[in-house]
């Protein structure tokens, strides 16, 4: 049997895999007004690379996006959050108070909107390229197994 069989359920991830990954970002750019932000956001574009494994194949997936294309997607997310930490530090301020990351008059908030934006950011990165990572190391076990051991 050809893999044609799955027609509509393709026709209808092409649709619905761009909704969600721009779902994904109206959560996280969203987040800092409402509930959402950059976990949420993560695992929704997570979702939309992993519906398109079910559907379409893990091999194409894994060659649109590759396992060390995640796994360093994760890194910098993780790396991006350290980063807002330390800077604060830097400028004289406690491990990741937003306040300090610019030499402002007082009661300005540009550190406050920076920071939040800057470690949502990585946040997203880090959820959506670990979890990414992860169903890949999982996906990869099954895909080894043959119909045969069954």
């Amino acid at each position: 049997m050809n893999g044609d069989h799955h027609v509509i359920l393709r026709v209808v991830a092409k649709a619905l895999i761009p909704i969600i990954s721009v779902f994904g970002f109206f959560v996280h750019f969203h987040g800092e007004y409402s509930p959402g932000g950059g976990f949420q956001a993560g695992v929704i574009l997570a979702v939309a690379i992993i519906l398109y494994s079910l559907i379409f194949g893990i091999a194409p997936c894994m060659r649109a996006i590759t396992p060390g294309f995640a796994r360093t997607v994760a890194a910098f997310g993780l790396f991006l959050y350290a980063a807002v930490g330390f800077w604060a530090l830097a400028m004289g301020g406690n491990f990741l108070y937003y306040d300090a990351l610019f030499r402002e008059a007082p009661g300005g908030h540009l550190g406050q909107h920076v920071g939040i934006i800057v470690i949502e950011l990585g946040v997203l990165a880090a959820v959506a390229g670990s979890m990414v990572a992860i169903y890949y190391a999982f996906a990869g076990r099954v895909s080894e197994i043959r119909d045969e051991d069954w």
